[in-house]
C-alpha cells in the first residue's frame, strides 16, 4: 500500500517537472525541442494509466498545467510590488493565476480519457492534440479570454514553420504543434506496423508545414518595396512605471521625448511613442499644459501617435478611457481610438462597488476603473493615404482572430504598449512574441512602441526588420514596405480553425478504419 501511495505521488511529481520543463520552450528562451520530450513522456504516462479513474486524469492534466502556468507565468504579480496597497497579494496571485487556468487542462484531460482508444497511440495523439487544442482556443476567448502563452508561442523564431497562421490563425497552428511534439512517442512506446504510419504521416504534415513556409517567404522576398510617403520614427523609452504612483515631472519626460524624437522641420514624419508615457495628464490637459512645447519642437510635417488616457463624460456621468490617439504639431486632437480589451484589475476592477469598499483598485487609474469601446475602426491620414494604420493598445495584440473585420482598410498595425509592469522578467518577452504572430496571420506590418518593453517593426512574415530591446531607449525608423497578398486567415478568423478539427476528425475515423481491415 505504501509503495502504491508513493508511485501515485511520483507521478504527479514527475508530470508537475514536465509541464515546468515545457515552459523553457517559450520565449525568450524557445527551446522548442524541449516539447518533443515532455509531451511524447505525457502521453507515455496517460497511456500507461488509461485504466485510472476520471479524476486522477484531471489531477494529471491540473498538475501538468500548474506547473506549466507557476512556471512562465510568475511575472505578473510583479505589477502589485508598485503599490504598497497590493504588495501583500503577491504571493496569493502567484499561486491564484496558475491554479484558475490549470482548472482548464484538468478539464482537458478528462475529456481526453473519454476518448482514450487502447489499441492506436496515434489515434490518442489525435484525440489528444484536438481535445487540447480546442482546451486553448476555449481559454483564449472564454469570459475575457486568456490566451497568453499557447504551445505555439515556441515556434515565434522559427519563421518558415508559423508562416501556415496565415491560413489556419495560431489555434489550428498550435494543435498541429502538440500533434508533432507527441509524435515522438510512438518511437518510445508503440513501434508497431501501423503506428509507423501515423509517425510518418506526421513527419509529411510537418514538411509540408516547411515547405509552405519557404514558399510564402520567397514570394513576398521578391516582392517590390514601396517607398511610404512619410517617414514613421518608433520610440522605445525607459520612464520608470513610479510616475503612476509619484510626482515626476510631466514636462521633464515629454521634454525627454521631444528630444529623442528629433524631429527635423522639413521631413514629413509620424512619431509612434508609447502606452501611458506622460504622467499626469490626459488628452485635454496635454494640450492645455504642453501646446507651447508642441508647437516650438515640431511642424505642420509631423504627426504623433501615442497612448494617453481620457475623459468624456457620458449620461451625466464622467467615464476614463485608455487611449491611442494621433495628434498633431499643436497637440491637436485628429483621432483617438479607445481601449475595447482591458485588463482586469489592471485597468478595470471586477465588482467595483463591492471591492473598491475593501479598498481595492485598479492599478492604473486612481479614480475608478476604465471604460471600454466595442469599436475599433481603422485609421488613414489624409495625407498619407498609404499609412492605414488599426490601433492596439498593451495585451489587445494577444487576441488572435479579434483585431477587425476588414484587413483591406489598413497595412500597418500600430501597438503602443507599458511593459515596466513586468520588470525585467520574461513576461516583456513573451508579449513581443504575439505581435510577430498577428503580423504573420494579417499580413501587416506591426510598428510596436513599447516603455521598458521591446520596441520593433515586424514585416508581414513575422520577420523583424529592426527592435530595440527591453531595458534599452532609442529610435527605429521605417520609410518603405512591400505589400503582402491579404491572407485567408485576416478574411475567414477562427472559423479556419474549426475547418482544422474536422480534418483531424476525418483522420481519426480514416485511421480507425484502416485499422480494423
Amino acid at each position: 500500500m505504501i509503495v502504491k501511495t508513493n508511485k501515485f505521488y511520483l507521478d504527479y511529481c514527475y508530470i508537475l517537472f514536465l509541464g515546468g520543463l515545457t515552459s523553457f520552450s517559450l520565449p525568450p528562451y524557445n527551446y522548442w525541442f524541449i516539447n518533443f520530450f515532455t509531451f511524447s513522456l505525457l502521453l507515455g504516462i496517460l497511456f500507461k494509466n488509461k485504466d485510472k479513474l476520471n479524476k486522477v486524469f484531471f489531477f494529471y492534466g491540473y498538475v501538468f498545467g500548474f506547473g506549466y502556468f507557476v512556471s512562465n507565468l510568475y511575472w505578473i504579480p510583479l505589477s502589485l510590488s508598485y503599490d504598497e496597497n497590493f504588495s501583500y497579494l503577491i504571493p496569493l496571485a502567484i499561486i491564484l493565476i496558475p491554479s484558475l487556468l490549470s482548472l482548464f487542462y484538468g478539464i482537458g484531460f478528462v475529456v481526453f480519457k473519454f476518448y482514450l482508444n487502447s489499441k492506436s497511440l496515434f489515434i490518442n495523439i489525435l484525440v489528444f492534440s484536438v481535445v487540447l487544442g480546442f482546451i486553448e482556443f476555449i481559454r483564449g476567448n472564454i469570459l475575457s479570454g486568456f490566451p497568453w502563452n499557447l504551445f505555439a508561442y515556441s515556434y515565434s523564431e522559427n519563421i518558415k514553420f508559423i508562416q501556415i497562421t496565415s491560413l489556419i490563425g495560431i489555434y489550428g497552428f498550435n494543435t498541429i504543434l502538440i500533434t508533432i511534439f507527441s509524435a515522438f512517442s510512438i518511437l518510445l512506446f508503440y513501434k508497431k506496423k501501423n503506428e509507423l504510419i501515423g509517425f510518418f504521416l506526421i513527419l509529411i504534415i510537418t514538411l509540408s508545414t516547411y515547405i509552405y513556409g519557404t514558399y510564402k517567404l520567397s514570394v513576398i522576398k521578391n516582392l517590390k518595396k514601396e517607398i511610404l510617403p512619410v517617414k514613421v520614427k518608433i520610440l522605445s523609452t525607459r520612464v520608470p512605471i513610479e510616475r503612476f504612483y509619484t510626482d515626476i515631472d510631466a514636462e521633464e519626460v515629454l521634454l525627454r521625448l521631444i528630444n529623442l524624437s528629433d524631429a527635423k522641420e522639413n521631413e514629413e514624419t509620424i512619431f509612434i511613442w508609447p502606452e501611458s508615457i506622460i504622467p499626469n495628464n490626459n488628452l485635454r490637459s496635454l494640450r492645455e499644459n504642453f501646446n507651447y512645447l508642441f508647437k516650438k519642437s515640431f511642424s505642420e510635417k509631423h504627426t504623433i501617435i501615442l497612448g494617453i488616457n481620457d475623459e468624456e463624460i457620458e449620461n451625466d456621468k464622467l467615464k476614463f478611457f485608455n487611449t491611442l490617439s494621433i495628434l498633431d504639431y499643436e497637440a491637436n486632437t485628429l483621432y483617438k481610438y479607445n481601449k475595447n480589451k482591458l485588463v482586469p484589475f489592471g485597468e478595470f476592477l471586477p465588482l467595483e462597488n463591492i471591492l473598491s469598499a475593501m479598498g481595492l483598485k485598479s492599478l492604473t487609474n486612481n479614480y475608478q476603473s476604465y471604460s471600454s469601446s466595442n469599436i475599433r475602426d481603422p485609421f488613414s491620414l489624409n495625407k498619407y493615404e498609404k499609412f492605414k494604420i488599426l490601433p492596439l493598445i498593451c495585451y489587445e495584440i494577444i487576441y488572435s482572430g479579434e483585431l477587425s473585420k476588414n484587413s483591406d482598410e489598413y497595412n500597418f498595425i500600430v501597438n503602443v504598449s507599458e511593459d515596466g509592469w513586468f520588470g525585467d522578467s520574461i513576461g516583456p518577452y513573451q508579449h513581443f512574441a504575439h505581435s510577430v504572430f498577428r503580423s504573420v496571420e494579417y499580413g501587416k506590418y506591426t510598428l510596436r512602441s513599447a516603455n521598458n518593453g521591446i520596441s520593433a517593426i515586424v514585416d508581414p512574415t513575422g520577420t523583424v526588420v529592426d527592435k530595440i530591446n527591453i531595458n534599452k531607449e532609442g529610435v527605429i525608423s521605417l520609410n518603405e514596405m512591400v505589400k503582402a497578398d491579404k491572407t485567408m486567415f485576416s478574411t475567414y478568423g477562427n472559423k479556419l480553425y474549426f475547418l482544422t478539427i474536422l480534418l483531424y476528425i476525418f483522420l481519426i475515423f480514416s485511421f480507425k478504419k484502416f485499422k480494423n481491415e
